[in-house]
């Protein structure tokens, strides 16, 4: 049998070049996993060479998600008018009794929905409990391989639960309530720490597909020796650090009752802030935060939908990009999102900078989100001049939108109609290093059928194992919400929500 020809060259689709501002027909020839040379149609290509017509076709990088929680993905729809503390009250209950099928089941669907939706490569903040696991590190990967999209699995940790992180929460409830939030405990940091040494000697996957990071979770929920022993961790192993930074008022409040600071410069004071450091959400930041952040080469990531979903503010997204700090794009999970949709999170950019300010100069365009979405991403992901760009060296991973999808009928013009018109129904075929993985809006090596099955009877037997779980939480949420509420409308000296 004839040896299969390595290379591939995509024939006359619009090719998207986020760095120049174009969409120009053009042919990519493809070796392996990586794009080798972009041309003029007509490009010679290698005898053979598989050729792909993409003349109907508008071609994108992979866009890169900044920030999602894979064990979310069983979640969607699970909340309604949940804050950020809220979501964190439910949390035992909604996402805490996972096995290590459930993680990998839940990063599948993930995965799935995110390549469904343009995405091939994304940030996760996962969550295991007590502790993360070797067992259940591996099994998200291999639910992220199962697809074939790329990802970097930070695990999510805290040594402090919400209950004691904000101030004066478990004074303000009463009894039963009180004594139950008083016997929770998190895992202390010794046990998470040692058990992410032993994952990051051990890893499992290729480092170019599925990358290790460390996720503490909240400054406020992670107690100095947990922070500077994550620090310690990894400048070690050379790996990045995602932190959920100044998400919500509540947070930027505490922060100044307990730390006398900023939660940005407590993260400095502890020697966290690196070029590996991204913060996810950063609303809540003010200029010196932001200046302290560019100091140390760190990045955003930026959720404006999940900031919309959860009330938590408009982020100063247009003075990061001032600040030249790395900026991606994230949808965050889908239990606090509800989506995967990286073309909703980029128009969610757009337009929430409109209200941020009269003038047009400083809102964000259509250019500025799609950087943000695909090289911003990049940047964070530490995989710089690897993905996020249609180039020379770059891995193949492509997105081809259907030019006769209503989206683009009239096509007028490519960068506006991603950002204001798509909604990723036009998502027709998604290569990732040059294996085709979506073709025609079909998987193919992929039973997403199957995964539906599987996902309806894991369901079934969560929510048979969360009866009784949920009811103590939900009864001790209204008294949350009160306390929370009441350190929300208490001075910050900068303003990132509508005046109510």
């Amino acid at each position: 049998m004839a040896k299969s020809s390595p290379y591939q060259v995509i024939r006359g689709g619009l090719v998207l070049d986020v760095d120049k501002e174009t969409a120009e027909r053009s042919d990519l020839l493809i070796e392996g996993e990586k794009i080798i040379e972009v041309g003029s149609p007509g490009l010679a290509a290698p005898e053979g060479a598989t050729e792909v017509d993409a003349f109907d076709r508008l071609i994108t990088p992979g866009f890169v998600n900044s920030h999602t929680h894979g064990h979310g993905a069983l979640g969607k729809g699970l909340g309604d008018k949940w804050t950020l503390e809220l979501l964190l009250n439910a949390n035992p209950w909604a996402s805490g009794s996972f096995r290590e099928e459930d993680l990998k089941l839940a990063a599948e669907l993930n995965a799935a929905e995110m390549v469904l939706k343009g995405s091939t490569a994304a940030y996760d903040m996962c969550f295991e409990f007590p502790s993360p696991t070797l067992g259940g590190i591996k099994a998200l990967g291999e639910g992220y391989q199962a697809v074939g999209v790329r990802a970097l699995i930070a695990p999510m940790m805290a040594d402090t639960t919400l209950y004691r992180a904000i101030p004066g929460l478990i004074d303000a409830l009463p009894e039963p309530h009180k004594a139950r939030a008083e016997k929770m405990a998190a895992t202390d940091h010794q046990t998470h720490l040692a058990a992410c040494a032993k994952i990051l000697e051990d890893w499992p996957f290729d480092r170019n597909r599925i990358m290790p990071g460390l996720g503490p979770t909240i400054p406020l929920h992670c107690s100095d020796d947990f922070i500077r022993g994550a620090r310690d961790l990894a400048a070690d192993y050379s790996i990045g650090v995602q932190m959920h930074l100044a998400e919500s008022k509540v947070q930027a409040v505490a922060g100044m009752k307990r730390y006398g600071k900023t939660l940005t410069a407590y993260l400095e004071s502890l020697g966290l802030l690196s070029d590996r450091f991204t913060a996810a959400h950063g609303i809540w930041l003010d200029d010196e935060d932001l200046k302290r952040l560019a100091a140390h080469g760190a990045g955003v990531a930026h959720n404006p939908a999940s900031n919309l979903r959860l009330g938590s503010g408009v982020a100063p997204a247009r003075e990061m990009l001032d600040h030249q700090l790395k900026v991606g794009i994230g949808t965050d999970g889908s239990i606090s999102s509800d989506n995967q949709n990286m073309f909703e999170a980029m128009r969610a950019a757009a337009y929430v900078s409109r209200i941020a300010s009269p003038d047009p100069d400083r809102w964000l365009g259509a250019w500025d989100v799609l950087r943000m979405g695909s090289v911003g991403g990049a940047e964070l992901m530490g995989l710089s001049g690897k993905i996020g760009r249609i180039a020379p060296g770059y891995f193949a991973d492509l997105v081809f939108l259907d030019l006769a999808n209503v989206n683009f009928v009239p096509f007028n013009n490519a960068a506006n109609q991603i950002v204001n018109s798509e909604d990723s129904s036009a998502v027709d075929t998604v290569m990732i290093g040059g294996r085709t993985v979506l073709s025609g809006r079909q998987f193919t090596e992929f039973d997403f059928a199957d995964l539906r099955r599987r996902v309806e009877q894991t369901i079934a037997r969560l929510n048979a194992e969360s009866i009784g779980k949920k009811e103590p939480f939900e009864a001790m949420a209204e008294f949350v919400s009160r306390h929370c509420v009441g350190l929300s409308c208490s001075h910050y000296h900068v303003e990132r929500r509508l005046p109510h």
